[in-house]
């Protein structure tokens, strides 16, 4: 039986992989308790835990029972994490030994662990759970059966906290490239591991989420989640975007009279507001990279919007002066007057824009980020409603003072 469930559970494992929590979970509404939870056991212990959490109370009572103890404590301690964080990939440390033991023991012991889980190190903790040191295999196979664990053990090995973010940790491990890594809370405890593999492949999904979450697209939705409900997940963004819309055109609204005095502006308001778009969501793209990397540190945000200031100055004057050409041209050709003042206006309009527009993309995710919000979240709709209004704003504003 437990053979069948095994053989199943990785026919159906490529599956899961490739649905969001409420598919898998769906998916897996017909197998049976033991074939649901070895499915579990191979899957990345986040999934898991989501997974998990979205069948209802009573099934997951009977797949818990149906897992091995190991995890089913350990998905029950991950669900206490936070999302996002290092607690929820862990996986069970099955081979946690006393520093007492002798060598040939803690041996003896991993030859049993080592049929039922992959096993790259054993751990060895206190009476408290603590975590002491780290066994190496390599030295557990050169040293003397009769030495104790605690002669050959790698002292106050590099370990994780479980409450760090998972990019935070992406950022640790990197001059390390261990297969895996011990996970222990604020006391020290030994609470679980984590593999390197589910660590790349979550910060892999992390990554991958960004540039839909900048337009309100979930995290949760992948290429095989049902229609309806990604309608659920992204129809609230297009309403917010559409409220913030009419902000943008009520800015256009204003200078109505301009417009119909002019109707020359009104090619050239697609024409500023696309350039100053693109010169924000350069900015954004950049200011985004590095808070993920980690590179915007405390203080660094002023010098990152001079930055983008003056990036926007010279684009900006650059851009101005050929978009200015291309009004000239515009205007003579459908002979409108005042050409060379309408060429200056939109020089000047595109200047300012994409100064503002650079420095917007730099405070919207600095923003949202103080505010306790996902920096990346819906930041190209906020960004997007900021440099619409000032730049049809700006140029508008230019016309309405400098066109006779």
């Amino acid at each position: 039986m437990a053979t069948a469930a095994a053989d199943l559970a990785r026919a159906l494992l490529d599956e899961v992989a490739r649905l969001a929590p409420h598919e898998a979970a769906a998916c897996l509404s017909d197998a049976d308790d033991e074939t649901f939870a070895r499915t579990l056991e191979a899957s990345n212990p986040a999934d898991a835990v989501d997974i998990l959490w979205e069948i209802s109370p009573e099934r997951r009572e009977r797949v818990l029972a149906a897992a091995s103890p190991e995890w089913a404590k350990q998905w029950l301690e991950n669900h206490e994490c936070e999302p996002g964080t290092i607690g929820r990939l862990m996986a069970p440390p099955f081979a946690d030994f006393s520093a007492v033991m002798t060598v040939a023991e803690a041996i003896e012991r991993l030859r049993a662990i080592v049929t039922k889980a992959l096993v790259s190190y054993a751990f060895v903790v206190d009476g408290r759970g603590r975590l002491e040191g780290v066994l190496v295999f390599r030295e557990m196979m050169l040293a003397d059966p009769r030495q104790r664990v605690s002669e050959v053990m790698i002292r106050n090995p590099f370990h994780l906290k479980a409450e760090m973010p998972v990019m935070d940790a992406m950022r640790e491990v990197l001059k390390w490239h261990h297969p895996a890594y011990p996970v222990c809370d604020a006391a020290g405890r030994l609470v679980g591991i984590i593999r390197g593999q589910n660590l790349f492949q979550q910060q892999a999904v992390e990554l991958s989420a960004q540039a839909g979450s900048m337009v309100g697209v979930e995290k949760e939705e992948r290429l095989a989640t049902p229609w309806l409900r990604s309608l659920r997940f992204r129809h609230p963004w297009l309403q917010a975007n559409l409220v913030t819309a009419f902000a943008a055109a009520a800015v256009v609204g204003v200078f109505q009279e301009t417009i119909d005095r002019v109707v020359a502006l009104a090619v050239f308001l697609p024409v500023l507001a696309g350039q100053s778009g693109n010169t924000g969501s350069q900015a954004l793209a950049v200011t985004l990279r590095g808070m993920t990397l980690g590179e915007l540190r405390a203080g660094g945000a002023s010098a990152l919007v001079f930055k983008e200031a003056r990036l926007g100055l010279v684009n900006g004057a650059l851009v101005g002066v050929t978009a200015g050409l291309g009004m000239l041209a515009y205007a003579n050709w459908g002979q409108t007057p005042g050409g060379g003042t309408l060429a200056l206006v939109v020089a000047l309009a595109m200047t300012g824009a994409c100064v503002a527009s650079g420095v917007c993309g730099v405070i919207v995710p600095i923003v949202l980020r103080r505010l306790g919000a996902d920096p990346v979240t819906a930041s190209s709709i906020l960004l997007t409603t900021a440099t619409d209004c000032v730049s049809m704003g700006l140029f508008l504003g230019l016309a309405t003072l400098l066109v006779p």
